[in-house]
């Protein structure tokens, strides 16, 4: 059997980095790691051929050589996903999907035409495709009623990638999450309780990338990566004497929920073992909205306080907020825009609420029924996009107020003062000798470009871009490459902020940071 192994394009969206990785010479931030992994599930006497369409798009000699395409595909994938289906239809080639989109919504890849259907996770819904290829059955759905070991896992096929294409390498370590966030769909998809991989294997994938020659940072994909606390201390404390053997030639992002700042000794492992940032995901400082959205674990202690913590246990800080919940006050994205000046968190994800199918918020509001399916072109998972609901305050203002924050705190002056109080506000690890690795051919155009753009041809930051270079380089050193990527990362999103803007006001028609109230209301009306 001949099969070719698709990833679709995505759109640009918020992390896309888009022109980020144009002046760094890169194709994509990460590889996606749940088609690498089917691939090593696939018999040996396959023969494959992948790529991803965000870096190496196939070739029409591809599609004629192969018997079967495959492709998995998130949310944000479905444009090309759905087109990608089409074509093998019409050119007459079986065609396979599994993945995130496909699992939650299976109707539109079987209105595209898509014969085989493998969904949940494939560790289980792989070999009963397999056997039903071997029967020669010509279509099928493949579900899982339970969720499968993973730590029969295989290590997932690096080796077919262009590795020198991406930011970063992936691994995943476990899946699920222990908590309940009414708008989550993690755990519908995965479960609540956390399934890890065992020690030895997060070792041998990390080997694998080693012996294919990465060097530079990884990002572990999992959901909640402490969901499993007792587990993934025995994984860091492993981890640990292998990265000192090795001299630290990865550094890893990750994941966790807001409760790592409650146990210093796993924040103090992660930071022996090479971790240089987290994501985390906040939502909101509105502690009667966490409430709502159960997202109780943020409710404990100052959030503001837990990222101080985060940051002097020596890790950087990403995070997700959102805006739209039941009950909001007027007023949310400007208390997001003060947490996020008093945190200096650099690159907060904001979006506007979005009731996932299946999750527990679709299935109040279906009950309820407030769902908008639809409303104004809107489509499940889009980011920028307006809510698919009927929200508790007016939609215009909710609007309103996300285009507003987006537009403030991804100014340029915004921007760059928060890159550099994150990196002063981080205490430095004495066991990483640089905090987020660059290719040297990279690095060089990377800096050249940076240097070019923020520190000749962009006026209105010229200045305060040398200022707080010079202050980098006298006070943190180390942090020079973390620094220089989060500037540059600004390129991307100076541009996110007016697609953001467009796309919201494509949707209302018109734009809500320039229209008065009153007009706002009068074209609402209409």
């Amino acid at each position: 059997m001949k099969a070719l192994l698709l990833y679709p394009r995505f759109p640009k969206t918020f992390w896309s980095y888009d022109e980020f990785m144009k002046i760094a010479g890169l194709k994509a931030f990460i590889p996606p790691l749940g088609i690498l992994t089917v691939a090593a599930l696939l018999p040996s006497d396959w023969e494959i051929r992948f790529c991803d369409r965000n870096v190496n798009p196939e070739t029409d000699a591809d599609w004629q050589w192969c018997d079967i395409v495959i492709l998995s595909a998130m949310l944000a994938q479905k444009e090309d996903f759905l087109a990608q289906i089409q074509k093998a239809v019409q050119l007459g080639k079986k065609v396979a999907v599994g993945g995130p989109y496909p699992t939650s919504i299976p109707e539109a890849a079987l209105n595209a035409g898509a014969n085989y259907l493998i969904l949940d996770e494939g560790e289980i819904t792989v070999p009963l495709f397999l056997e039903a290829i071997a029967q020669n059955q010509q279509q099928g759905i493949f579900r899982a009623d339970e969720k499968p070991d993973v730590t029969q896992t295989p290590i997932p096929r690096f080796d077919l990638l262009k590795r020198d294409e991406y930011l970063m390498m992936a691994i995943q370590y476990s899946r699920g999450c222990p908590f309940q966030c009414e708008f989550c769909d993690i755990i519908n998809l995965y479960g609540r309780k956390p399934r890890t991989k065992e020690p030895s294997q997060t070792l041998a994938e990390l080997q694998t990338l080693y012996d294919l020659g990465w060097r530079g940072s990884i990002l572990v994909v999992d959901d909640n990566f402490i969901g499993n606390t007792r587990n993934v201390k025995r994984l860091l404390q492993q981890l640990i004497p292998w990265m000192q053997e090795r001299r630290y030639p990865f550094t890893f992002l990750t994941e966790a929920s807001v409760n790592l700042a409650e146990d210093s000794e796993l924040l103090k492992l992660m930071a022996e073992a090479g971790f240089y940032g987290v994501f985390l995901g906040i939502e909101t400082p509105d502690q009667d909205s966490l409430e709502v959205t159960r997202k109780f674990q943020n409710t404990r202690h100052s959030l503001i306080e837990a990222c101080r913590t985060i940051n002097q246990a020596g890790l950087l800080i990403y995070a997700g907020f959102i805006i739209g919940f039941d009950g909001e006050r007027t007023g949310a994205g400007e208390r997001i825009q003060t947490f996020v000046e008093q945190s200096s968190i650099p690159q907060p994800m904001l979006g506007v609420l979005q009731a996932l199918p299946n999750t527990a918020l679709w299935q109040r509001l279906k009950q309820e029924e407030r769902l908008l399916e639809g409303f104004g072109g809107v489509e499940v998972g889009d980011q920028n996009s307006l809510m698919n609901f009927v929200p508790t305050r007016p939609m215009v203002e909710v609007a309103r107020e996300y285009v507003e924050a987006i537009w403030t705190m991804y100014e340029p002056k915004n921007y760059l003062r928060r890159c550099l109080q994150q990196c002063l506000n981080i205490t430095p690890n004495p066991q990483l000798q640089q905090t987020m690795y660059f290719p040297p051919s990279k690095g060089l155009r990377l800096l050249i470009q940076l240097l070019w753009r923020q520190g000749w041809q962009r006026r209105e930051i010229r200045l305060q871009f040398w200022q707080q270079l010079w202050i980098i380089i006298r006070t943190k050193p180390k942090f020079i490459n973390m620094y220089l990527g989060l500037c540059a990362a600004g390129e991307h999103f100076w541009e996110y902020r007016i697609l953001a803007r467009e796309r919201i006001t494509e949707q209302l028609g018109f734009d809500p940071l320039t229209t008065s109230n009153a007009v706002e209301q009068e074209l609402v009306t209409v």
